[in-house]
């Protein structure tokens, strides 16, 4: 089913969180942008998302507060009171998603297919993406962009960072840097990698000669995971967590080298700034959720602890279960991909150099 979108003037899409999916969201964004850059797009955003993408042009923000509890949905339909948009693209799959788009008010209500439209979202949306078996979540969120005739679907990011940003990001990480960033911490502690582990690694790299930074948020479990890898790891281990904004992030990660990480946010900022990305996965299909241009690079258990809890296939994005499965990922693969990553950028600097001298 393709929308047409040539008459359409105003665009209200709907996806709060998380990080990594406001990531992917982008892509998509960008992509009806380029073939129809008089489309006004609005988006309902969550509080934390919203001061990552804050800058993104010709989008208009509406930001969802959820810690406001019910009182959330009210405001919603305050601020968008009076409004009718053309096509509403309701790109969430919970329960909270569902009531937020009661306030929001459209003639084409855009959700996912009947397999994937979970926790009520059928109920509220009158089309749908065309179903695909095993979609990457970027691709999941592609088929909204090919539902409206967008026919450039390869995913870019343009996400700008203000000059300050990326000036505090060039002073810590000069260019021409060899930096390795750990972003050590998930949302979830069950799915963070073992303090000693990202340590060795971490030594690994400083003996390559490369620096190595630690960068998070500021919630007590990344500062106690940061400490943790201190503790194990070489004095020279540089630790950021807790001392950037998310545009300052996203500027650190850009200067990166190589970025390690878990399945969390960080991992796929990492990838719109085009940084090589190594991914560690044990309770997520990383065919699904990974780092999407990275994916070759990822170290996964995944398939191991999904066959050792079920006998025979799994429905495509079914969750490992168990708090010690990241245990399974030992450290001589992620240094086999480190050095992989070093050696191929290394490769990339020699044939830069050589064409810089031959002109």
């Amino acid at each position: 089913m393709s929308l047409n979108l040539q008459t359409a003037h105003s665009l209200c899409l709907l996806r709060l969180s998380a990080i990594g999916d406001v990531c992917h969201a982008v892509a998509m964004v960008q992509a009806i942008q380029r073939q129809y850059p008089d489309l006004k797009i609005t988006w309902v955003i969550g509080k934390v998302e919203y001061q990552l993408l804050k800058h993104l042009p010709g989008v208009e923000f509406v930001i969802f507060d959820k810690s406001q509890g019910w009182r959330s949905y009210f405001n919603l339909r305050r601020a968008l009171k009076g409004r009718r948009f053309d096509l509403l693209l309701h790109m969430q799959v919970a329960l909270r998603a569902t009531i937020a788009s009661l306030a929001i008010s459209a003639k084409v209500r855009l959700g996912f297919d009947r397999a994937r439209a979970k926790e009520g979202q059928w109920l509220v949306t009158n089309h749908r993406v065309e179903p695909l078996a095993t979609p990457h979540v970027l691709e999941g969120f592609m088929g909204f962009a090919k539902a409206v005739g967008v026919t450039d679907l390869k995913p870019k990011w343009e996400i700008p960072v203000p000059a300050a940003d990326t000036e505090f990001a060039r002073q810590l990480i000069p260019d021409g840097d060899k930096t390795l960033v750990i972003c050590a911490a998930a949302s979830k502690a069950e799915r963070n990698w073992l303090p000693e582990r990202y340590a060795k690694v971490a030594d690994h790299a400083l003996e390559k000669g490369y620096r190595v930074l630690l960068c998070g948020g500021p919630v007590p479990m990344e500062r106690e995971l940061a400490e943790a890898i201190l503790s194990h790891g070489d004095p020279r281990i540089e630790n950021q967590v807790g001392k950037t904004s998310l545009t300052q992030l996203l500027a650190l990660l850009k200067q990166a080298s190589i970025v390690l990480a878990p399945d969390t946010g960080p991992a796929h900022m990492a990838v719109t700034q085009g940084t090589p990305v190594i991914g560690l996965y044990a309770h997520s299909n990383p065919g699904r959720t990974g780092p999407y241009t990275c994916l070759d690079s990822v170290v996964s258990v995944y398939d191991q602890a999904i066959a050792q809890q079920h006998a025979g296939g799994v429905p495509w994005g079914t969750r490992a279960k168990g708090e010690h499965l990241m245990e399974m990922i030992q450290v001589a693969p992620v240094l086999a991909e480190f050095d992989r990553l070093a050696q191929a950028s290394a490769g990339d600097q020699v044939s830069e150099s050589q064409s810089h001298a031959s002109h």
